[in-house]
């Protein structure tokens, strides 16, 4: 047994304590889906001790410990036997659909993940829009099943059947069980998510707020020039993602880059990373909040704008790492019939084909109403994506491994933490799963170790591919930056950071440059004078020497 997003294990040791230092842990459960708290089996291990038996005054003392430590946290409690003979506790927490649940010191939580997070008090709103999106997808409608639309359930039903992620004996139900498998039919009526999926015209129109986009192209000058809207309210998601794709011309258009002798064509926007964005913004919409999905064009870049706020636990910094749904049923669905990726990789294949395409990684902003998924058209170095490409074809890169050789490859060099902010971890350590095994396959190589180490590809690599990149100052090493420094201010004198930035060459990185000017003050080679903005640069007497 391992923790997820609905199971927390917990040591036998705290029953003996009062539980409130785990009072959190249920009123998480409670603030998301629901879940199950497993008292008696300890980190590490799959099942509890053999020998370990429950008292029945154990389990009455959790049931009324917990309702003494909480509000609003509904449970049942159980004592189970594991397959070794073993007992433990299961405390099963219903989520606390239509309130919000707390400790009785006013505190909340949620969860998120395999971690409980603690609620600001400025995220009490957000808490409050998620909690309804959580029952809107099973909330039943007055909408008997019979009003289905049986072309839209057939497809449905003939993409689940196809599906190699669904298991057989779900693939084996009649056509009216598997509506209600999916949570799209509920004792005869279709539910929310079975009106936006297989319902028809008129029920989906009665939705709240049902899903509209809208496509607008600008010119240079930033004037609309072209405008396109699917707000009819006959199409379900999929049939929404198919006519956005094929009725706009401009995702047909592509980049002619060299290729020896020949011209390879380079789409402008991968099709696979579009309808990725695509179903992020109709997956992840806040279906009990009012507004349309915008997809802006611009003619250096694409911006999928989607109404409401990330969830609870998401941030820009993290989302390429975070697994937190808003409309948890309605992505089941979608990964079912494969037109979205498994929970958590979406942003992951998003990353890998921009980077091995040669452009940007994705920028997330999150304003107060909405969230921005900005991707550029440009390639920033043609010759990184056959760079890329000979390196996967002999090294059958794994994809983690394919993004953080793009990044390095894109910033020539670049040093630990920078790659620690582009990749969205949390510290330096988690950074080995990144870079796999490109350092031993001889891809990368890096200049020291320490915190502030620099990776570039490796020359030999280079080399032997026949990749002809320019010569760059970005990697230089810390010997060779500091007499180049010195030289400057055998030159020039008296200068800021800024001065000699531009002087030695913009290439480098300007937060390694300051690191190297302040090793250089203190051992005294340099000196300063005035302060902040207004600091300068000298050689010292001895320097000068």
């Amino acid at each position: 047994m391992i923790e997820t997003q609905e199971i927390e294990k917990k040591s036998i040791k705290i029953l003996k304590t009062d539980l409130s230092d785990v009072s959190g842990t249920f009123v998480a459960f409670a603030n998301a889906r629901g879940g199950s708290v497993i008292i008696g089996i300890e980190d590490g291990e799959a099942l509890p001790h053999n020998n370990q038996k429950i008292k029945q005054s154990d389990i009455d003392k959790v049931r009324k410990r917990i309702g003494e430590l909480t509000h609003n946290v509904g449970i049942d409690v159980q004592k189970k036997v594991a397959d070794n003979g073993g007992e433990y506790i299961e405390v099963k927490i219903f989520s606390s659909e239509s309130s919000i649940a707390s400790t009785c010191d006013g505190r909340y939580y949620i969860r998120v993940g395999d971690q409980c997070c603690p609620v600001l008090p400025d995220e009490l709103d957000r808490l409050f829009s998620d909690k309804g999106s959580f029952i809107w997808e099973l909330k039943v409608r007055e909408v008997s099943k019979i009003r289905k639309d049986n072309n839209k359930s057939k497809r449905l039903i003939e993409l689940i059947k196809s599906s190699d992620r669904v298991i057989d004996f779900v693939k084996q139900k009649t056509d009216e069980e598997i509506l209600e498998h999916y949570n799209l039919v509920c004792k005869g009526k279709l539910t929310n998510l079975g009106v936006l999926w297989v319902g028809n015209r008129e029920d989906r129109a009665r939705l709240s707020y049902p899903p509209v986009i809208q496509f607008i192209k600008y010119d240079e000058n930033d004037k609309k020039v072209k405008k396109l809207d699917w707000s009819d309210y006959t199409m379900n998601p999929l049939d929404m993602i198919e006519a956005v794709w094929n009725q706009v011309e401009d995702w047909k258009e592509y980049y002619e880059i060299p290729d020896g002798i020949f011209r390879q064509n380079i789409p402008q926007f991968d099709e696979t990373v579009v309808r990725e964005l695509l179903v992020n913004a109709l997956v992840h919409k806040p279906y009990n909040q009012r507004g349309d999905i915008y997809i802006n064009l611009y003619p250096d870049r694409l911006e999928i704008t989607n109404p409401g706020r990330l969830p609870i636990g998401v941030t820009p910094q993290n989302i390429l790492h975070a697994k937190q749904h808003r409309n948890n049923v309605l992505c089941q669905l979608c990964y079912a019939i494969k037109i979205m990726e498994k929970e958590g990789s979406g942003f992951d294949m998003i990353y890998e084909k921009l980077v091995t395409s040669g452009r940007p990684i994705p920028v997330v902003i999150e304003s107060i109403d909405s969230v921005t998924v900005r991707i550029y058209k440009r390639v920033l170095d043609n010759r990184i994506v056959d760079m890329l490409s000979s390196a996967d074809q002999r090294f059958e890169l794994t994809q983690r491994e394919k993004i953080t050789l793009g990044l390095i490859a894109q910033n020539e060099s670049i040093q630990v933490l920078d790659l620690v902010k582009q990749l969205e971890l949390s510290n330096a350590a988690e950074l080995h799963n990144w870079l796999g095994k490109l350092k031993t396959k001889g891809l990368i190589i890096s200049t020291s170790k320490t915190k502030g180490t620099g990776f570039q590809l490796n020359p030999s690599f280079i080399k032997s591919i026949g990749f002809t990149g320019k010569t760059s100052l970005k990697g230089i090493e810390g010997h060779r930056l500091k007499e180049l420094i010195i030289t400057d201010l055998e030159r020039y004198e008296i200068s800021t950071i800024n001065e000699i930035h531009i002087r030695i060459g913009e290439e480098i990185p300007i937060r390694r440059l300051r690191k190297e000017l302040s090793t250089m003050v203190k051992d005294g080679k340099i000196k300063t004078t005035g302060n902040t903005r207004w600091r300068k640069y000298l050689l010292t007497k001895r320097t000068l020497k």
